[in-house]
């Protein structure tokens, strides 16, 4: 008999459009996955992700990528990728009250959510952003839902370091209140592994890739690491390098 298929939804980061998602759509083919689609935003719809109205517009995107994708396939569910704040806004189309008049209720199409250096929790965070730390905290839906953090440690904030740790202690400060710990550049480790979930810690990986010598959650070998991590039926942990756990 031949494997359930098992397609995949890449829901960008802030600001970031689908091409630089083609890496990331390539290597998760390579692992065997049978359809991967990238929702297609654009740097419009997050500038307008300020309000509720513009976060609705993105969670029409992934509605209806998720059920392009499974069409597609004929798989009864999706595995949802996040990458930063696609991450958070994941979280958020898995639930089933009302949101701006349509229910999204994503968790009876997913079957998992990965969050890559998604700032799950955030002492200071956006109106949405509290929305969804507010109403929908930690893995809700598990274990219906399978949730897997995975947090890159490249950087360690430094008030007086150089200026790629003095700008990761402003951010890592104000996401979790203490600039002086590790993170992906952008978001700590603290804030990325959301409670609940299964967590993964990769040792050099950034937020974003410029280019694809950049080590960050997009490179293929950095794909391949954590997607195998989630694929193992064993916890993988705290921390770590890439194969840990």
């Amino acid at each position: 008999m031949p494997p359930e298929p098992r397609p995949v939804v890449i829901v960008p980061g802030f600001l970031l459009t689908p091409g630089r998602f083609k890496g990331m759509r390539a290597a998760l083919y390579s692992l065997g996955n049978s359809d991967v689609l990238i929702v297609p935003l654009t740097v419009l719809d997050w500038t307008e992700s300020v309000c509720a109205a513009g976060w609705a517009r993105i969670l029409d995107k992934v509605d209806r990528t998720v059920d392009r994708a499974l069409e597609a396939t004929g798989a009864e569910k999706a595995v949802l990728v996040g990458h930063s704040s696609g991450g958070v806004m994941g979280r958020l189309f898995l639930a089933a009250e009302p949101f701006r008049g349509r229910i999204y209720d994503g968790k009876r199409r997913v079957s998992a959510l990965i969050t890559l250096g998604s700032p799950n929790q955030a002492r200071r965070a956006s109106p949405m952003r509290r929305r969804v730390q507010s109403r929908l905290p930690g893995a809700f839906f598990a274990p219906d839902v399978e949730y897997f953090s995975v947090a890159g440690k490249a950087v360690r904030g430094d008030r007086g370091g150089a200026l790629r740790e003095r700008a990761s202690y402003r951010g890592y400060r104000a996401l979790c209140g203490d600039g002086a710990t590790w993170g992906d550049g952008a978001v700590p480790v603290d804030s990325a592994l959301l409670e609940g979930a299964r967590p993964l810690v990769l040792d050099g990986v950034r937020h974003y890739g410029l280019g694809e010598s950049r080590c960050w959650y997009g490179s293929a070998d950095v794909v391949a690491a954590w997607w195998r991590a989630f694929m193992s039926p064993v916890s993988c942990g705290g921390g770590g390098g890439w194969g840990s756990g």
